[in-house]
């Protein structure tokens, strides 16, 4: 008889991978690193899937989120942008998606981490601190400041940042 929680964290894992890999590679700037990112948090969740009460999702993308911050406060290493995972996900600019990227790895990874969470996760201040472990305050000093950063780098991607902080 097939184990019935198995078979909920292999659906989960099947549904759920494109979505999770296209966050890691937000927050990675790098495929290869996101695909790691992304089979580190499911590890993790496979290994706590019993105790999982409800939606996964958000364990398992607060997972990938706390593994990225360790990665980086443990080592700080360049970024590199590589391809980006989901071509079906990118923008249809080539010339756009690839200044924003260039933009983006001049990004700290606390500051990069912020912008994904908060405007692609759409996480208010608050949820994205409690995310990352830093106050709300951080979070909009941070969001702020590489903010300035991508305008300061790329001035003609200024069309994407109106409306933003």
């Amino acid at each position: 008889m097939p184990d019935p929680s198995r078979n909920a964290f292999e659906q989960f894992v099947h549904a759920r991978t494109p979505a999770l890999t296209r966050t890691a590679y937000l927050l990675t700037g790098d495929a290869h690193l996101a695909e790691d990112l992304v089979q580190t948090a499911l590890f993790k969740a496979a290994r706590a899937w019993h105790r999982i009460d409800g939606d996964p999702e958000p364990y398992v993308r607060r997972i990938l989120y706390t593994q990225n911050i360790s990665w980086w406060r443990r080592r700080k290493v360049d970024e590199t942008i590589g391809a980006p995972y989901d071509a079906a996900a990118t923008a249809p600019d080539a010339d756009l998606r690839l200044s924003l990227e260039a933009a983006l790895a001049q990004l700290t990874r606390r500051q990069r981490s912020v912008l994904v969470l908060r405007y692609f996760e759409d996480l208010t201040e608050v949820q994205t601190g409690h995310v990352l472990g830093i106050s709300a305050g951080t979070v909009k000093s941070t969001g702020r400041e590489a903010l300035a950063r991508l305008r300061t780098l790329a001035p003609h991607l200024e069309e994407l940042l109106e409306g933003v902080a």
